[in-house]
């Protein structure tokens, strides 16, 4: 591993989206129908946090597997575009890259068809650990979209990141398989600051809506942090369980028309101020001004700028 020294590592989902427009119909089987166009595009919570981080002004790595394969060659090239370090990134050869297929018809409705591939199969075991050396911060993005990762490799994972004195992150993703917290419950104590989304809460607490009490909720379960998600509605911080929690609200200024990789900007935003040495609420409301910086433009990370740029934003339309 080359000595080098990162704000952040990363380790988390990686894919490649291969968007059609407009499918209004499946042409039948062994014929040819005629499509608008057909992108290539990279995406996945742990690549687009990264790239995020990357804009802003930080040096991080990403940590993940691909396959030894076209759409592989892609993402590590969009990777090292941005500058993100990929020295802890497998490639594989028994495993294909993970994609999607995203057909988008005239109204924008989107239909998915999606290969899990190598995500699906990268797990503790896959992680070079020597790379915990260059950096005092971690990141785990995308829990519950990991199946071999999730569970008890990342418990694993991350207990030994806070043996070596590291400081974590962990966002999770929607759970299609409806398994929630036996996906994540072993990893809680090992949590710094967790950053779920209000919906993704709800349904790892089995049913609670409001903040506080899904605050409470993992603070009895180890996490030392709490950051929500809201959506429209801003973001919930409550920087221990002694304190009293606050809802930031959103940048309203801005025309939302895209919403792809907020949620994953919202976390880069939040990250890169921790590291830097903002209080919590100055990061909440950081990482809310990139969140607006990323739905204000078509693409998960294409909206995404400086922190100098993003920081005048945040003076030119200050928060009440």
């Amino acid at each position: 591993m080359e000595s080098k020294k990162f704000d952040v590592i990363c380790v988390g989902v990686l894919l490649a989206d291969v968007i059609t427009k407009q499918v209004e119909k499946i042409t039948a089987r062994g014929m040819l129908g005629l499509v608008e166009s057909i992108s290539l595009y990279s995406g996945g919570c742990g690549l687009n946090a990264c790239v995020d981080i990357a804009k802003i002004g930080s040096k991080v790595a990403l940590v993940g597997m691909v396959g030894e394969d076209g759409f592989g060659n892609f993402l590590v090239s969009e990777l090292m575009r941005y500058g993100v370090d990929i020295s802890g990134l497998k490639r594989s050869t028994d495993y294909h890259t993970s994609a999607s297929v995203v057909l988008v018809d005239g109204t924008g409705e989107r239909t998915f068809l999606h290969s899990t591939g190598a995500n699906g199969k990268f797990t503790d075991a896959d992680i070079d650990y020597s790379i915990l050396d260059f950096s005092d911060y971690v990141f785990v993005s995308g829990t519950m979209l990991m199946p071999s990762f999730d569970g008890a490799p990342t418990a694993r994972f991350l207990k030994e990141c806070k043996k070596r004195g590291k400081t974590t992150f962990l966002d999770t993703a929607w759970d299609d398989t409806g398994s929630w917290m036996k996906k994540l419950e072993e990893a809680l104590p090992y949590i710094d600051y967790f950053m779920p989304s209000i919906a993704e809460a709800t349904e790892l607490t089995g049913g609670l809506t409001k903040p506080e009490e899904i605050a409470k909720f993992f603070f009895d379960r180890g996490v030392q942090h709490m950051v929500i998600k809201l959506g429209s509605d801003g973001c919930y911080l409550q920087e221990n369980k002694d304190q009293p929690g606050v809802i930031l609200p959103i940048y309203r200024n801005v025309q939302a028309v895209d919403t792809t990789g907020a949620g994953d900007s919202f976390c880069a935003g939040f990250i890169y101020g921790i590291t830097h040495g903002m209080s919590y609420v100055e990061s909440g409301r950081f990482a809310n001004a990139v969140g607006a910086h990323c739905v204000s433009a078509v693409g998960s990370s294409t909206g995404i700028k400086s922190f100098a740029e993003i920081k005048a934003f945040m003076d030119a339309n200050p928060l009440q």
